[in-house]
């Protein structure tokens, strides 16, 4: 009995470890490449992506795009510190965090609704479903299309009562952005034709 013990906690251990501390893919622009590198035998990124689109009919393009432009696919992201008398790091701008860069409340609603209180935004799966629910929710309040990346991405970076108030109308950088996330998604939708 002790001696399944060893090999019980080292498979523990390494399962453990595969969501901290890792480093973002490289060629993130390349969205064949950003799933080849991350599909193993501890996590499968694009399994996880098309779990998300059946559930909640995101295509993936759209989904991986929001992510690349959030977080370049980095579990770890955060907003940059601002800076006291402008050299000593003081607050971060808000509490975005992790590969979806999702906002405490928000995140804590998506918890709630879902019923997933162990998820965690440091987590790829967890993190691409909480882009999946955000976008259908945004779908069913103001009948976007759900392969309309532009204004999904509006959605997602002015929040739904700033999406809803027309905010972003006079933010040419979020109109900026949110295009950016548009053009990646159609690039990422020609790349997954060829994987």
């Amino acid at each position: 009995m002790r001696q399944l013990w060893k090999p019980l906690l080292i498979v523990a251990s390494v399962l453990a470890l595969t969501g901290c501390g890792s480093t973002p893919p490289t060629a993130i622009n390349d969205v064949c490449s950003v799933f080849a590198q991350r599909d193993n035998l501890f996590r499968d990124w694009h399994a996880d992506a098309k779990r998300t689109e059946r559930k909640y009919g995101i295509p993936v393009p759209v989904l991986m795009a929001t992510m690349r432009v959030e977080s370049g696919f980095d579990g770890d992201a955060k907003p940059a510190r601002t800076k006291l008398l402008g050299f000593v790091p003081w607050k971060r701008p808000s509490s975005a965090y992790g590969y979806s860069q999702a906002l405490d409340g928000t995140w804590d609603q998506y918890r709630r609704e879902t019923g997933s209180p162990m998820a965690r935004r440091t987590n790829f799966s967890d993190s691409v479903d909480f882009v999946g629910w955000y976008y259908s929710k945004t779908v069913e309040k103001y009948g976007v299309s759900r392969d309309d990346a532009y204004s999904l991405y509006l959605s997602y970076r002015y929040g739904w009562t700033g999406f809803a108030r027309g905010s972003w109308q006079n933010d040419a950088g979020a109109r900026k952005t949110a295009a950016r996330t548009a053009s990646i998604a159609d690039n990422y939708a020609l790349q997954l034709r060829g994987c």
